[in-house]
């Protein structure tokens, strides 16, 4: 067992297993995701897919319609996102990294 060992405000001792990813008292730490050429934070969808279709990215419209997709025609990639901009989380924020590199970043808030 690895971790950070936290004291809680009720007395109880706890395991965070991955401190970078919580605070202590609970919490988790916000993401966000930055565009590193202008250090803009992306805040919406409508911000991101600006910057997306910049780099050649489209949408895509042949899925889910609870999703927001993208693909490029020079890949195989396909990027896939909750289309509640308020369930955009970590996890598909690096995915958007990976996709991209060298041109988003992902930073605690």
């Amino acid at each position: 067992m690895s971790g950070v060992w936290v004291f809680e405000s009720n007395g109880v001792i706890r395991l965070i297993e991955n401190p970078q990813g919580e605070m202590p008292g609970g919490g988790t730490r916000r993401k966000v995701l930055v565009h590193l050429a202008t250090g803009e934070v992306v805040s919406s969808y409508t911000l991101l897919e600006q910057i997306l279709m910049g780099l050649g990215w489209e949408r895509y419209y042949g899925g889910d319609p609870e999703l927001f997709q993208f693909h490029k025609h020079t890949s195989i990639d396909l990027i896939s996102l909750p289309r509640d901009f308020t369930k955009f989380n970590s996890v598909y924020m690096y995915d958007i990294v990976v996709k991209n590199p060298n041109i988003f970043k992902v930073r605690d808030l």
